[in-house]
């Protein structure tokens, strides 16, 4: 067994689907060719994303960590540097994961570097450069929303919109420029990788404020809002919040929009296939979210097991055809 196979085998398998929930459908349905990279790729950002997220280890500890993790990902730490980092995410983050996914993936990190280690020149940049904005925006993250039992919201739109491309937004430009590189033929020639690449990056950043209307209320109890002007004397106004969630998502809505000639413009039927997913489940959120109450919104709506299955079965239907791709997705966003 190579390598690259063993590490896909250890951590591409059972860890990745028990931490990707439904974003494992799109990554199973990839095209062979870029199945490794675009999994390992998700689980070096999700690692990111849960030290980010630990809140009961100190911010600036996070931080620092994530400073060593921006090193090691880069090819810049020694290796005593990288194991050092290793040994302190499985020491102090590890043991205070609640989830078994999360902890295991903490305490798999090593396994995710060496990977990372043996990857081919092209996927290693590209994995790298995505890394670096997503890394960023957690760091902004922290630094933004520190844990001290105050809220605070993104103070304006372009804060919204840089946190949404860091984190998301260059996750639909580095999985086009995966797809053209290591999967030739995969995109229609009669559009530039340079379109291709500005609908996927409006398509990611859709993707994200989805993530963050849905989690609105979790998010306040956590202290942090990040749609902005909606801070009255240190609270939530709730006027200004609902205008301010009905707003983004007219925003997120025209966002997600751009997948839809993005995928008309995707040749392979995998690819296709793992693509659309994403924007199906994202399409049926925003619906379900906008057809609840607002004290629905504020405990978290979610889609739920049958309407994913119906997705996948519709999908695997309707994908071999854009135009009847498009007439699922309006139903989705209609139901």
């Amino acid at each position: 067994m190579s390598d690259e196979s063993r590490h896909e085998r250890e951590l591409g398998g059972q860890l990745l689907a028990s931490v990707s929930r439904s974003f494992y459908l799109t990554l199973k349905a990839l095209p062979a060719g870029l199945r490794e990279p675009l999994s390992l790729a998700y689980l070096l950002a999700r690692t990111a994303d849960t030290l980010a997220d630990t809140v009961t280890v100190p911010a600036a500890t996070r931080l620092e960590c994530l400073r060593l993790y921006e090193s090691c990902a880069q090819g810049a730490a020694s290796a005593s540097e990288s194991g050092e980092l290793s040994a302190r995410i499985a020491r102090e983050f590890a043991p205070l994961q609640s989830d078994a996914a999360e902890r295991r993936l903490m305490e798999r990190f090593a396994g995710a570097l060496a990977w990372l280690g043996i990857m081919r020149p092209g996927p290693l940049r590209a994995i790298r450069g995505v890394l670096h904005h997503i890394i960023h925006g957690q760091m902004l993250d922290i630094e933004r929303f520190p844990a001290d039992g105050r809220l605070r919201a993104l103070p304006d739109a372009a804060a919204l919109d840089e946190y949404t491309w860091l984190v998301a937004g260059c996750v639909g430009e580095f999985w086009t420029d995966m797809c053209a590189t290591e999967s030739p033929g995969a995109l229609e020639a009669d559009v530039s990788l340079d379109e291709m690449k500005k609908w996927g990056a409006a398509f990611g950043k859709g993707l994200q404020l989805v993530n963050i209307l849905r989690d609105v209320g979790e998010d306040l109890r956590d202290g942090r809002c990040y749609l902005p002007g909606v801070l009255k004397d240190g609270s939530a106004d709730v006027a200004a919040l609902r205008a301010a969630w009905d707003h983004w998502a007219g925003i997120c809505e025209k966002h997600l929009e751009s997948g839809l000639p993005y995928l008309r413009h995707v040749a392979d039927g995998k690819l296709r296939y793992a693509t659309a997913l994403p924007l199906l489940l994202a399409a049926r959120t925003l619906a379900k979210m906008r057809a609840a109450s607002w004290d629905e919104v504020l405990r978290g709506v979610k889609v739920s097991r049958l309407d994913v299955a119906m997705i996948l079965a519709e999908a695997a239907v309707s994908c071999r055809q854009p135009d009847k791709l498009e007439r699922l997705y309006r139903k989705l966003g209609a139901m």
